[in-house]
């Protein structure tokens, strides 16, 4: 069994998440690089390791209970355990004009796919991979969120917090609901599970727009997956500190 630390680091074909796993990389984790498209997986890893990241693909869809289970069966056989999972992977959903989604006319079937992928995937990764999270003796799990999911935020109106999005902003906030529950379920285990947001980061998920790089934007959540025991869980942060729900 190798004696470096494991990392599973889901949507980490590009962006956030190739960030993530290219910072994890850096401090000597090995990384398990999950992505849908196995080409884009392959053209990551290939990138990775050419930079001296230790990295392996994971092929995994995470709304595939198929595919979850497959890639937890490949972690599994290439390192036998898992140190940190970063819950990455997510999809903002169809916007209108503005990138506003307008709850007074929103297809519900938009709402569906986002939380099909922002949160039940995260409950269906997690639930897989945490046989294997056990046998770490410092298991970390982090799932990527947004400021956009805090509702105190969303309620002040001093607070700009962006356009109306009646989809992807409270997928983020039942991630975060769902994040606590999970802590308080694992209590005591020495699993420790955050969430973390990246901020506003010039991606294609965001159409390039924002003041952050990946790399700043993958700063909050490798520190989270790399806390010493007794470090916080059941929490929500940022770079500037927690935030509130």
């Amino acid at each position: 069994m190798s004696k470096a630390k494991i990392a599973l680091v889901t949507g980490a074909n590009k962006g956030i998440g190739y960030a993530i796993a290219a910072g994890l990389g850096a401090l000597g984790y090995r990384v398990g690089v999950g992505a849908r498209d196995e080409a884009r997986l392959g053209a990551a890893v290939e990138k990775l390791r050419a930079a001296g990241v230790d990295a392996f693909g994971v092929p995994l869809d995470v709304t595939s209970r198929r595919s979850v289970i497959e890639a937890a069966e490949l972690v599994e056989l290439a390192a036998g355990r898992l140190d940190v999972l970063v819950n990455n992977a997510g999809v903002s959903g169809e916007m209108g004009p503005g990138w506003v989604q307008d709850p007074t006319s929103l297809d519900l079937d938009v709402v569906r796919t986002v939380v099909e992928t922002n949160v039940l995937g995260v409950i269906q990764v997690t639930n897989a991979m945490l046989p294997l999270l056990r046998r770490s003796r410092s298991p970390r799990i982090v799932n990527v969120s947004s400021a956009v999911g805090s509702l105190t935020r969303q309620a002040d109106p001093d607070i700009d917090i962006g356009p109306v999005m009646a989809a992807y902003a409270p997928s983020k906030t039942f991630l975060n609901a769902v994040t606590v529950q999970y802590a308080r379920q694992l209590a005591g285990t020495g699993v420790l599970i955050n969430a973390a947001c990246p901020g506003l980061v010039a991606t294609d998920f965001t159409g390039f727009h924002g003041p952050r790089t990946p790399e700043q934007g993958a700063v909050t959540a490798i520190r989270l997956a790399t806390l010493p025991d007794g470090g916080p869980t059941g929490s929500f942060f940022e770079d500037g500190g927690a935030i509130p729900w």
